[in-house]
């Protein structure tokens, strides 16, 4: 995050965080990781491994290790330059921590208990709900206004969170003044909707069981061409867009996203043509559009030492920027500096 830029060519500050579960799915991509590149152009962007947050769930410590480094590498090969953005991982920066804390004192009870991931995850975890699980909405506060964003990035699931951390800004500010900036959230222009390849009139979801109804961003060639092969349509055999045709509507989607093409062209390119030649040809598009991404993350992965300076590098410029914001909070709540 760059300092001291002319008041006039100054940026928005657009600030997003993901925690390492899994890999992005290409409905993730087309949804939202493919516009994170052209957004570092448009505003001065933070994105960060949310790693502190994952440990509400009980993870095996070399597995959470190696998926943090993953997330890394992979927001690294979708794009987002370290040189151009800031990106680090949660934990590295020790204000996230702190100023949770002093945020946790300054959120109510019921606040955190009418939160419905709260009370989702209680009932996926009912033998581990914990204090964390509870707070972690002023933990997340923490993240967000420490950077003192003008805009985050927020899905529907998170709408309730960045509520909750405009009324901690306003209860905060009220009390000490205009501490923290209002984060406004970012709703980007409505993505193609990507549906399972199985069931298509369900979401694609890297929680679906069924290993087929899902292409990983990281999937190999051939695995993505044999899922697309597999990928459920209907009794008809003309490529057509419309009503009753969920499985070729999906496809055709994914083809249009790729290929630019509207619906229209793509059913003059498919006249009297097979779905399996359709299937051929949207397996292609992803796979030539994915290819570079999973090739950059493996060298990305192998290259350990670049991997390391860049998030120590990017650790380092956050707590810059992060320990302003706690040092101010701190004079203003009454701690000793």
């Amino acid at each position: 995050m760059s300092d001291g830029a002319n008041v006039n060519e100054k940026k928005k500050v657009l600030l997003s965080g993901i925690q390492p579960t899994g890999t992005f799915t290409l409905g993730n991509y087309i949804g939202a990781v493919r516009n994170w590149e052209k957004l570092q152009d448009e505003y001065e962007c933070a994105y960060f491994i949310a790693d502190l947050h994952s440990l509400t769930v009980r993870q095996e410590p070399a597995t959470l290790r190696k998926h943090c480094k993953e997330a890394y590498a992979l927001l690294l090969a979708c794009g987002i330059d370290p040189e151009k953005s800031l990106a680090f991982i949660q934990s590295h920066v020790h204000a996230h921590a702190e100023l949770g804390w002093i945020l946790s004192c300054y959120t109510q009870f019921g606040e955190l208990s009418r939160m419905t991931q709260f009370k989702d995850k209680s009932a996926q975890h009912a033998d581990n709900v914990n204090a964390g699980l509870f707070d972690y909405p002023a933990l997340m506060a923490a993240d967000i206004l420490l950077y003192q964003p003008d805009y985050v990035p927020t899905g529907a699931d998170q709408k309730q969170h960045i509520e909750l951390t405009r009324t901690i800004v306003n209860r905060f500010n009220n009390l000490y003044g205009e501490v923290f900036k209002m984060p406004e959230p970012y709703i980007p222009e409505a993505g193609a909707k990507i549906m399972s390849l199985q069931e298509p009139t369900r979401k694609m979801s890297k929680s679906d069981e069924n290993p087929n109804a899902t292409i990983s961003i990281l999937d190999t060639p051939d695995v993505i061409m044999a899922k697309f092969k597999r990928a459920v349509t209907d009794s008809e055999t003309v490529v057509q867009y419309k009503e009753g045709k969920d499985g070729i509507n999906n496809l055709m989607t994914i083809y249009s996203v790729f290929t630019g093409q509207t619906y229209e062209q793509i059913e003059a390119e498919f006249a009297g043509k097979g779905y399996g030649d359709f299937k051929k040809a949207v397996g292609t598009v992803v796979v030539d559009s994915l290819t570079p991404i999973r090739e950059e993350f493996d060298r990305l992965m192998k290259d350990k030492s670049y991997l390391e300076s860049c998030y120590k590098k990017g650790a380092e410029t956050a707590s810059y920027v992060a320990g302003k914001t706690l040092t101010k909070v701190k004079k203003k709540v009454g701690l000793i500096i």
